[in-house]
């Protein structure tokens, strides 16, 4: 399987510290096309941080179980996957924790009638959007120099997770083109 990137400290302008046995997270997420060639995007408002579906694995779960379950929860369809892109990690030096992500690319196979948000999604005013792939990249750029922390996520964190979605839908795109 492919490495999509490696995001680090050094990539949002801050020094990597030490790590002692750091904390690993497994995680799926992904792009998630509609009929029309749109894309799933979670917008949390209240952050003004667009970011791809995705989530940590649950007790048991594959990653293609915990891609699908993630879909549902934040973009409110049921999701059939095409294929993996390939997977990313990050290293928040500063918080002792690395993330793996496998990166999934799905289709639409039945919208919901409502999304599943936790409580910080909704505190953070999450939302899902539909746009095209090239209209989702440039919001995430644009976005990125005014993401705002939350009582949940630091500024930190928040912008490895911004250029993550940033890595991954450039990757995305230029494969197919």
């Amino acid at each position: 399987m492919k490495l999509i990137a490696k995001i680090t400290d050094e990539d949002i302008g801050e020094k990597m510290v030490e790590m002692n046995n750091p904390f690993h997270r497994k995680a799926s997420r992904g792009i998630v096309f509609d009929n029309e060639g749109n894309i799933a995007v979670f917008f949390k408002k209240n952050k003004n941080m667009y970011k791809l579906p995705g989530g940590g694995l649950e007790e048991n779960e594959s990653f293609e179980e915990a891609f699908i379950r993630e879909v549902r929860e934040e973009v409110g369809c049921e999701v059939q996957i095409i294929e993996c892109l390939g997977y990313i990690e990050e290293y928040k030096t500063k918080s002792n924790y690395i993330q793996t992500s496998y990166v999934f690319i799905g289709k639409i196979v039945n919208k919901l009638e409502n999304l599943e948000l936790t409580r910080m999604e909704q505190d953070e005013g999450g939302e899902r959007l539909w746009l095209t792939p090239e209209q989702t990249l440039i919001r995430m750029k644009e976005n990125y120099y005014n993401l705002k922390a939350s009582k949940y996520t630091n500024l930190y964190s928040t912008k490895i997770v911004a250029k993550r979605d940033i890595k991954i839908l450039e990757t995305y795109l230029n494969t197919k083109n």
